[in-house]
């Protein structure tokens, strides 16, 4: 049976719940932002702001300067959490397959429901009115045979309420757009060296072939080659049953010492990686969150090739992640680690890859700090990097 996937999208979602209470602020260029610094960098935009150029991680300096009739409002996490409770239920009446992207954004699996609810543009239709109905937000839809697809057809076409992509068509609807509607062309440098080889459209990357691609972008050449061909594997994950493990850790005041912060992130990642070992899991993905002391956030994920539950070899990807996040003076108040698309360890001996001598020996050493620690406790054996850090909070 091909698969339905529904991608519920309210653009500048955190905007809008207040618009809801302000209705002052409709139709006019808004922006959030915290209120007592300048050079804070903008969370979330309205398309009004949009328009007059205005982006999101702009400095709130430069934003008036561009906009002097701007409108700033305060960051109301709250308020924005109990909007997007009253959404999920709605989505969770029509499918138990939903997952909460980021707030605004709902994927629905709704393969096998057209005795329930009609055709997925039908769903798609019904769910849009209970939104309005129960929070009074617009928004608008995608329907595709992936979540990737689906998620691009929600925004391709702002003045559409409801875009249907057709089985079959996912390459052919995909071909026109810019190439940023890939999700993986969110790194900068991709996009200049595709601006840099006059590639605009997605169907450009299309025909090209996967290995020249793979030479130029290297391990996301062949995604960017899929990704512009409209395939997407990835399966709606419902909150209580996508598998991820997660450490989070609020500082006690704003932190900038680099070291300072690693050594927090690696004992983070310790006990995440301990924990993954326990129930003899790997994780394919890592990604990081960081909050600065201004209550901007930024975050990202890396992928782990090959899936490891070893803490000495998860932490590089996290120690990159961290300084291509970390690009503000501002301090670091929360931070926030999660491995996740975890799977059993593959059990199979390579023929072809001899056994590292290092790696061997670092997972023994491993095995036996979690033998001491689950005997004598948690802190009874620590890395000079993570005594560094608990020591100096």
């Amino acid at each position: 049976m091909e698969r339905e996937i529904i991608h519920i999208h309210i653009p500048a979602f955190p905007i809008e719940v207040v618009r809801g209470q302000d209705p002052s602020l409709k139709g006019r260029p808004v922006v959030m932002a915290p209120l007592h610094s300048e050079r804070a960098g903008i969370i979330s935009v309205s398309p009004e702001a949009r328009k007059e150029g205005i982006f999101k991680g702009m400095s709130l300096k430069r934003a008036i300067e561009i906009c002097p009739g701007l409108r700033i409002i305060p960051p109301n996490p709250e308020l924005t959490r109990r909007a997007f409770c009253s959404i999920t239920q709605v989505a969770g009446r029509y499918t138990p397959l939903w997952e909460p992207s980021k707030p605004g954004h709902i994927f629905m699996d709704v393969t096998g429901t057209e005795r329930l609810w009609g055709g997925p543009r039908d769903t798609a239709w019904k769910v849009r009115a209970e939104i309005a109905k129960a929070v009074g937000l617009k928004s608008t839809a995608g329907v595709a045979g992936n979540k990737m697809v689906s998620s691009i057809a929600s925004r391709a076409i702002p003045r559409e309420e409801i875009v249907d992509v057709a089985h079959g068509n996912e390459e052919g609807f995909i071909a026109p757009l810019r190439v940023d509607f890939l999700p993986a062309v969110s790194y900068l440098w991709i996009r200049m060296l595709l601006e840099e080889l006059n590639i605009r459209r997605a169907g450009e990357i299309a025909i090209m072939e996967p290995w020249d691609l793979k030479t130029i972008f290297g391990k996301y050449g062949p995604l960017m080659h899929q990704q512009a061909r409209g395939i997407d594997f990835t399966p709606v994950y419902p909150p209580s049953r996508r598998p991820m493990i997660s450490d989070t850790f609020t500082l006690p005041g704003d932190k900038n010492d680099d070291h300072l912060l690693l050594g927090i992130i690696y004992r983070m990642v310790e006990n995440c990686s301990m924990r993954l070992r326990a129930i003899s899991m790997e994780a394919l993905r890592a990604g990081l969150m960081l909050r600065y002391g201004d209550h901007m956030e930024v975050s990202g994920e890396s992928r782990v090739p090959g899936g490891s539950f070893w803490d000495f070899e998860l932490f590089p990807h996290l120690e990159r992640l961290f300084f291509r996040l970390y690009q503000r003076r501002v301090g670091i108040r929360r931070i926030r680690v999660w491995l996740r698309d975890l799977r059993p360890p593959d059990t199979q001996i390579s023929f072809f890859e001899p056994p590292s001598f290092k790696r061997h020996r670092m997972s023994e050493l491993t095995r036996a700090l979690d033998r001491i620690r689950t005997k004598y406790g948690r802190d009874t054996l620590m890395f000079g990097r993570e005594w560094i850090a608990c020591h100096n909070l």
